[in-house]
Formats: C-alpha cells, sequence, structure tokens
C-alpha cells in the first residue's frame, strides 16, 4: 500500500449573521409562554381565581360558557336546600336526642 502525503482540505463557507437582540427576546417570550402570549398564559389563572368565588361560578362565564355558569347555578339550588335540610336535621337530631334523653330522665325521676 502506498501512502498518500497530499492533504486534502475541505472549505465551508460560514454566513456571518449578526444576532438580533429583539428576535432573542421573541423567542424566550413564546418559549416562556408557551406560545400563546401573556393573556394566554394567565387566562387560566384568573378563570380560576374567579371561580373561586362561591355561588356564582363566574369561571364559566370568564370562559364564555354562560350556559353551563346559569345551569351550575341553578343546579346549586337544590344541593343547597339538601344540606340545609341535611344541617337542620342533623341539628334537630342532636336536639331530639336531649328532649328525648330529658324525658326519659324526667319519667325515671318521677317513678322513683
Amino acid at each position: 500500500m502506498e501512502e498518500y502525503d497530499e492533504e486534502i482540505e475541505v472549505v465551508v463557507p460560514v454566513e456571518e449573521t449578526e444576532v438580533d437582540s429583539l428576535a432573542i427576546g421573541k423567542t424566550l417570550w413564546t418559549e416562556i409562554t408557551a406560545g400563546v402570549g401573556i393573556w394566554g398564559a394567565f387566562r387560566p389563572v384568573i378563570s380560576f381565581v374567579l371561580s373561586l368565588i362561591p355561588f356564582l361560578y363566574l369561571g364559566q362565564h370568564f370562559n364564555r360558557k354562560h350556559q353551563r355558569g346559569f345551569d351550575w347555578f341553578l343546579l346549586q339550588i337544590p344541593l343547597a336546600f339538601t344540606v340545609v335540610l341535611w344541617l337542620l336535621l342533623y341539628l334537630w337530631s342532636i336536639f331530639d336526642a336531649w328532649r328525648d334523653a330529658s324525658v326519659t330522665v324526667a319519667n325515671s325521676y318521677d317513678q322513683s
């Protein structure tokens, strides 16, 4: 085998472009906000905060789901009655147990 003493030089042309700081800023902003901008990034947060206000379902209205917000508002009425009635039943059962125990004690005291 013969050795070749020749060297091959490969020259690749390089295009040098200036770095645009505005383009870098736009790219970083797009990456930070997931490409949806500042409003798109914070919209779920605002919707969540509005939905924390009880009984009004403002998060649904904020998302322009007015029918769903209205339906859930109407749905909460029987649920609220259920909770209120459950609370009244619970308090009544406490009072009734106390009253029955008092009557039993009074009857046993009268019999002795």
